[in-house]
């Protein structure tokens, strides 16, 4: 198999993944009991994981940490100042571009990102990610933190599927047009 970065995130309608202060609380706009919107189906596919520190604190914090680091993934929090491991969790301090070159270089599942924008802003231009998985919850938060960042280069992509869901969630997956 040839691992592929997969890009996995939810957003507003009107492109934020945060509101001002780093707050996901709109997320759980969509929450319903028994609906993952296919959460365990992807990750049954992953053994690698890569996130911003940002990311990884407010889940820690707000779900915990085995969120991530269930023992059988490699979890890599992106970040500017050097932790020592916790776990199957890393937190790295160098350059994203090598990181993301060696693991796709190894043998394993695929590779999932799950933010934050400045590490999906660094992903994009760098021509790394190679789907994206995009959860639109029905908000539209006004300010935040954006998925898309200016400043990256234009990439062509090719719907693979779209789904829908009762709570007004719509998902689209994309794979990057070569």
């Amino acid at each position: 198999m040839n691992r592929k970065l997969i890009l996995y995130i939810a957003t507003s309608l009107d492109g934020y993944i945060a509101k001002p202060g780093d707050d996901l609380s709109f997320l759980k706009l969509v929450e319903k009991q028994g609906e993952d919107y296919g959460y365990e189906e992807f990750t049954s596919n992953v053994d690698t994981i890569i996130l911003g520190r940002k990311t990884y604190e407010w889940v820690e914090r707000h779900i915990g940490t085995t969120h991530y680091d269930n023992g059988q993934r490699q979890v890599y929090v992106i970040t500017r100042t050097e932790r020592p491991a916790t776990g199957k969790t890393q937190f790295y301090s160098g350059n994203l571009t090598t990181l993301v070159q060696k693991l796709k270089a190894e043998k394993g599942k695929h590779i999932y990102c799950d933010g934050g924008a400045e590490i999906v802003n660094e992903l994009l231009k760098n021509d790394l990610i190679d789907e994206f998985i995009i959860s639109v919850i029905p908000v539209l938060v006004g300010d935040g933190t954006r998925l898309f960042k200016s400043g990256r280069p234009e990439q062509q992509l090719h719907l693979i599927d779209v789904k829908s869901f009762d709570t007004g969630l719509v998902q689209f997956h994309y794979k990057r047009q070569r």
